[in-house]
């Protein structure tokens, strides 16, 4: 297995809490590299040090010759300068980890990143942590500020152990060739290219001029202040005041016009072995499109359905937070099962469109070639942003997603050749690109011709193969219950199966474990 993969998934922390030790961190490797310095790249740091020792912790080294190799494991073929986990996990940490690339600032994906840093060594240099614009101010504003945490980054007169690396959202054009254009440098054998995601609301806002957040309707943003309906949104005090729209069209639609409300950015990050051009997609938090008060997600679904009809992406890393027993108002910024099924048919029916051009084509679906001013890949009209509203109530009950496309704006910001580069030069960009997308057009009078009306999994029954088969999805950021009965991910992941059979979408599901090294 090993022998054939293209990358190596090492799962720190696969949960959403409530458990500290356990949350989301990834580590990712291209397995054409071997263990070495700047091999490795992190993919949040929810857990990070606490969950390298304890999977070190699990396999025992084989010493041979004064020489320490683990044998066994997920660091299988490590060679381990020192005799305790711990040592052997800070010489990880400062080594062979070249990069932290962070989906969104929660602290369930950056507590571990603060804690740890103290144990990097100014003589190394800084490591660097990668993500979009907003994210990284968040950071840089309200954790590494002198107040919540010591300022450790090179920015504002700290103590140079972190270098802050701004990621262009959709993709830096200035880098790599054909299929490989617009992706940077991750760490040695693996390419990134970021998309930006939804992951709920608040009431916060990204000023890309102050490279801070403000509240929504403070002199920065100046707007009336509106009252907001009790019944046009649910509020969560425990999670960041996140907000999540309520089910009625008609109240999302009044929630796309209030100023009062601000989408909570995240990221989704395509990861491209250099060696074999295999990709893998990680996911932050995100929130279906169906419910979404700035959907985005269907940009990630385009750019990922040539290469999953290709053969190329190999596997999504993406979160199911609760089961199908939440509703939608209390899912706060989090997939369930349902629309995570729907998400993955809206992806299964790009994936057909390019495997098999007339298969998703009829009435319903008139337009068949793409506005010379839309971007290439991204086959979307002014009226794909217009969900089928008639349709939505039954839709929901389906667990399916209205076939609705983000309104994103292409203009790409102007390069800077003054800019700070830092250690990974081609992820930098000095001009913070917030990415602020139009609000959604969410119209009543369901007349969209864009289609397909239902991704209901008829249209690909008889295809050979099933849309998504061959892709791997695995399934992280599901918040534990902590009580004694069967663990969530047990009911997740049998509704996901029982509802990707249904759909004919042909991909398999998996939960993986704390600890777990994954070869695809």
């Amino acid at each position: 297995m090993a022998d054939k993969a293209a990358f190596q998934v090492i799962v720190l922390g696969p949960t959403g809490g409530p458990r500290e030790d356990s949350v989301t961190g990834l580590l990712v490797r291209s397995t054409s590299t071997q263990w070495s310095s700047n091999s490795v790249v992190a993919v949040d740091a929810g857990t990070l040090l606490a969950g390298i020792i304890r999977t070190l912790e699990q396999s025992k080294p084989e010493s041979k010759e004064g020489k320490r190799m683990m044998k066994e494991g997920p660091f299988v073929g490590l060679n381990l300068p020192c005799k305790t986990a711990q040592a052997n996990a800070a010489h990880i940490f400062r080594e062979i980890i070249g990069a932290v690339f962070v989906t969104h600032p929660h602290l369930d994906h950056l507590a571990g990143l603060a804690i740890n840093t103290p144990m990097l060594e100014a003589g190394n240099g800084p490591k660097a942590v990668a993500a979009l614009p907003s994210v990284v101010a968040a950071i840089k504003n309200h954790m590494f500020n002198d107040v919540i945490w010591p300022n450790l980054s090179d920015e504002d007169g700290g103590a140079g152990l972190l270098t802050y690396q701004r990621l262009v959202e959709g993709g830096n054009p200035r880098f790599g060739r054909g299929e490989a254009r617009g992706y940077v440098r991750a760490c040695n054998g693996l390419l990134a290219r970021c998309l930006s995601v939804s992951h709920g609301c608040c009431k916060q806002k990204f000023h890309p001029e102050s490279g801070t957040h403000h509240r929504v309707g403070s002199t920065v943003f100046a707007a009336d202040q509106l009252m907001l309906p009790s019944r046009a949104i649910s509020v969560d005090y425990t999670d960041a005041s996140i907000y999540s729209p309520a089910c009625s069209p008609r109240l999302l639609a009044s929630n796309a016009k209030d100023p009062a409300i601000s989408t909570v950015e995240s990221s989704a990050f395509f990861l491209r072995d250099d060696h074999t051009g295999s990709e893998i997609i990680v996911f932050g938090d995100v929130e279906p499109d169906s419910i979404s008060f700035e959907p985005r997600n269907k940009r990630v679904w385009d750019l990922a359905a040539p290469k999953v009809a290709a053969g190329t992406l190999r596997a999504i890393f993406i979160e199911c937070s609760y089961s199908d027993s939440v509703d939608d108002c209390s899912l706060y910024g989090h997939l369930c099962p349902r629309h995570l099924i729907a998400e993955l048919k809206v992806l299964a029916a790009s994936v057909e469109l390019h495997r098999q051009p007339n298969v998703l084509t009829g009435e319903k679906r008139k337009r068949a070639d793409v506005s010379p001013n839309e971007p290439s890949g991204e086959q979307m009209s002014p009226r794909s942003k217009r969900p089928q509203s008639l349709a939505v109530g039954r839709d929901r009950k389906a667990g399916i997603s209205p076939n609705r496309a983000s309104a994103v704006s292409d203009s790409r910001p102007r390069d800077n050749s003054g800019d700070h580069l830092g250690e990974l030069p081609d992820l930098v960009h000095d001009e913070p690109t917030p990415s602020n997308h139009d609000p959604v057009d969410v119209g009543d009078n369901g007349d969209d011709a864009d289609g397909p009306e239902m991704f209901d999994g008829t249209q690909w029954a008889d295809s050979t193969p099933l849309p998504l088969a061959g892709l791997s999805v695995y399934i992280i950021h599901i918040k534990e219950d902590l009580t004694d009965g069967p663990p969530p991910g047990n009911q997740i992941l049998k509704e996901l199966r029982c509802h990707g059979e249904t759909a004919g979408l042909g991909c398999e599901f998996y939960v993986p474990g704390r600890g777990e090294g994954i070869w695809i």
